[in-house]
Parts: structure tokens; sequence; C-alpha cells
């Protein structure tokens, strides 16, 4: 699996610990950087890493900031991304299973490495249920088309 994958100066050690992970276990990993602990802007890295995904370069992204928060709000701002901020293997598998996240976001002042990895391994094993949950999808994709959902009340 090609995964794109991008931190900001507070998860470098998560970063390289996580590439290191994926690359062991068969996956091609694009390294977005950074690759320096000098302060940087995450939305600059949000947006290079999930162009990726939307290209096709890369099937999944992987986002790592200091809480997570941040980064999630950026990548969910582009069309097309829903990305998810998992600090535990269960909302890792709800939004691959349940949302089709295709954005994985993990704050490094948030969980710990190992927790990383099995946070990311559940997220890697699960698959996009379907049925009532891919009616979800096309909802949120229409609100992210700037489309309401909100049912016309009929005057009369």
């Amino acid at each position: 699996m090609r995964i794109a994958v991008v931190a900001d100066h507070n998860a470098l050690p998560m970063k390289a610990q996580l590439g290191a992970w994926l690359t062991a276990r068969g996956h091609e990993v694009n390294d977005r950087g950074v690759h320096a602990e000098e302060v940087v802007d995450y939305p600059l890295l949000c947006e290079d890493v999930c162009a990726q995904v939307l290209s096709g370069s890369a099937e999944f992204a992987i986002v790592l900031g200091g809480s997570g928060s941040g980064e999630q709000i950026a990548c969910n701002k582009i069309r097309g991304i829903r990305a998810a901020l998992c600090h535990d293997t269960f909302v890792a598998e709800v939004a691959r299973g349940n949302n089709d996240a295709n954005v994985l976001v993990m704050g490094a002042k948030v969980i710990a490495a190992d927790a990383a990895e099995r946070i990311l391994d559940v997220w890697l094993a699960t698959r996009f249920r379907g049925g009532r949950h891919a009616d979800r999808v096309a909802m949120i994709m229409a609100l992210d088309r700037g489309e309401s959902l909100r049912q016309p009340v009929e005057e009369g």
C-alpha cells in the first residue's frame, strides 16, 4: 500500500517510528516532511499530504501533530478528504469501517508510540463496510460539495 506521511515539529520521532513500522510491513512510505525540529505551520503540511491522496499517489495519508486537532480541521477543509483524529483503536476502526476515512490523524503529545502502532494496524486492517454507511458517506460528500441535506419544506 502507498501511504503518504507527514509530521510537524512535535511529532518527528513518531513519524520516524511509524515510517519504519510501515516499511517493515511492506508498505511504500512517501515521507512528505518535516525533517527538522524548527516550528512549522501544519496547514501547509496538511494540504500537501492530502493532495497525495486526492491525486491517487497515495491510498492513505497519516498526519502527525502535537494534539492532532488542528491538523484534522485543516485536512477536512480540503474537498474530498475525510480525516479522522484517532487516539484509540475503536475510533480508528469506526473511522475506516463506517466513515471510509482516507486520512489518519494522531497526536504525538496525546498517545504513546506503541499505541500509535496499534491504531495504525487497526486502521490498515479495517475495510469500509459499505451498506448504510455508504449512504452516510455520500451525504458527507454532498456537504463537502456545499450541497444541503435539508429537505425542502412544503408551504401550504
